[in-house]
């Protein structure tokens, strides 16, 4: 279950939130090195303080409005480990939007997405904005329009749960076990052990395959078959 700030919470008591949506992408430049880049559901830039995901802590991110942020699809709220998508669509004709995915690589960039509670009178967060969605850039879509059609950037990103969905096809080599330590020799016949001879009483040869798995009486009867 979400854990809410009482500030929030005392907030939404009296009906007086406003809300706007967060963005916040982590690309890489030709030399692989961060580039961060926010945008928010207004106009104009705005820095504000969000709840960093990783670390829990409140840090200050500025974000750009400007008709960059178009929408962003509803995002599922689960309590499971199943992989989550939202599409983020972002405004083609923005400098800042085409500059971010023509320039830099967004191949599985971070994002994530905040949601800012205003209270109506003061215009300013009654707490630091909370993160609704943390994942990676799965697909990118850039719909250049026909003259007087509808275009624009199209982000679908993954929730981080992906992650637990990857194998690694290299667990049981033993050059990659190696690479952990040099002298672990755990998986060192991993290789060769299916092709060793299992000698059980006056038989020998390789362990008999099949479906059903003999159990001790079974290989005793046919020692003496």
């Amino acid at each position: 279950m979400r854990e809410l700030p009482v500030e929030i919470l005392n907030a939404l008591a009296l009906g007086r939130l406003v809300a706007r949506d967060f963005v916040w992408i982590v690309a890489r430049d030709s030399e692989g090195d961060p580039v961060y880049d926010g945008y928010w559901s207004d106009v104009g830039s705005t820095t504000i303080e969000v709840v960093d995901p990783e670390t829990g802590s409140a840090e200050e991110r500025q974000f750009f409005g400007a008709a960059g942020l178009v929408e962003i699809s509803a995002i599922p709220l689960v309590s499971n480990i199943s992989v989550q998508n939202v599409t983020v669509t972002l405004s083609q004709v923005a400098d800042r939007v085409n500059d971010l995915v023509r320039t830099y690589d967004l191949k599985q960039a971070r994002v994530e997405i905040f949601r800012g509670l205003y209270d109506p009178d003061t215009r300013v967060l009654v707490s630091p904005a909370e993160c609704r969605f943390s994942g990676f850039v799965d697909k990118i879509e850039i719909n250049t329009p026909a003259e007087g059609g509808d275009g624009g950037v199209v982000l679908t990103c993954a929730s981080h749960t992906q992650e637990m969905t990857r194998s690694n096809p290299d667990t049981r080599s033993d050059v990659s076990q190696k690479l952990r330590s040099a002298t672990d020799n755990f998986f060192a016949d991993a290789a060769v052990a299916g092709e060793w001879e299992i000698y059980w009483g006056k038989k020998n040869g390789k362990t008999a395959g099949g479906t059903k798995k003999k159990t001790v009486w079974d290989q005793v009867r046919d020692l003496h078959s």
